[in-house]
């Protein structure tokens, strides 16, 4: 695997640009990263505010006969940015699928996969020096939680975490991964509201990840439900 960074000053999105590297044959293991986007987007198509002073950044993996799923790559990314906000000095960060990383209920950093042919595109989008305002959920930075970085230095380590956990996919498979999310996740039972995008959202606990990596809800009546996409939110003991 090849590992190799471009760094930009400004660009509209880093994985629109590096969709358009894979079209042309960007190997396995290429890193953008940029100082500001002008178009950054989140999930379902969202804009993402993307001043200078925070990560953003995205990698290309290149799917393989007998690869776990695609749509677990989100799992691998997101304890991989863990471990690196970890090292970094922030040890009280959880995982909420399917992208995020939280400090108690607001959102740090966010990850987004995009797919075109054999080739996966993962973007990473950390809040740094600063976090957007968002009318729908809570957003912190490491500068709010009194942690000074460099995105670049950040980049460092998690090229580093990523090359790792992104062989332990492959060479053990999905169920260390899905055992590594879980340990950095937070609790179950801790109470959620799921929306797929089909009829009405859903309230329930937080039960853990099936076999493949989908979320698991636990309803009111003790059924569960199974979400291999969509929005979660954590809901605070009074909602």
């Amino acid at each position: 695997m090849s590992d190799t960074l471009h760094v930009v000053a400004e660009t509209g999105s880093t994985n629109a640009d590096l969709i358009g590297l894979a079209r042309a044959g960007a190997v396995e293991g290429t890193w953008l990263r940029a100082e500001r986007q002008t178009a950054g987007r989140g999930r379902q198509g969202r804009a993402w505010a993307s001043p200078g002073g925070n990560l953003y950044a995205s990698t290309l993996v290149r799917l393989r006969p007998g690869d776990p799923p695609a749509a677990t790559l989100a799992l691998v990314a997101a304890v991989a940015l863990h471990g690196t906000l970890h090292a970094h000095g922030l040890h009280d960060a959880s995982l909420k699928w399917p992208n995020d990383v939280l400090v108690g209920s607001a959102k740090l950093a966010g990850i987004l996969l995009e797919r075109v042919a054999d080739a996966v595109v993962i973007g990473i989008g950390v809040n740094v020096a600063s976090q957007p305002d968002l009318p729908d959920r809570a957003t912190t930075s490491l500068a709010m939680q009194g942690i000074a970085a460099d995105p670049a230095v950040l980049l460092e380590t998690l090229r580093d975490d990523m090359a790792r956990w992104l062989r332990r996919w492959r060479g053990e498979g999905l169920p260390a991964i899905r055992e590594a999310w879980l340990a950095r996740a937070h609790p179950p039972g801790t109470a959620l509201r799921a929306h797929d995008g089909n009829g009405a959202p859903l309230e329930g606990l937080f039960a853990g990840l099936a076999h493949d990596g989908a979320l698991i809800l636990r309803l009111a009546d003790g059924t569960t439900h199974v979400m291999h996409a969509g929005d979660i939110h954590l809901l605070s003991p009074r909602e």
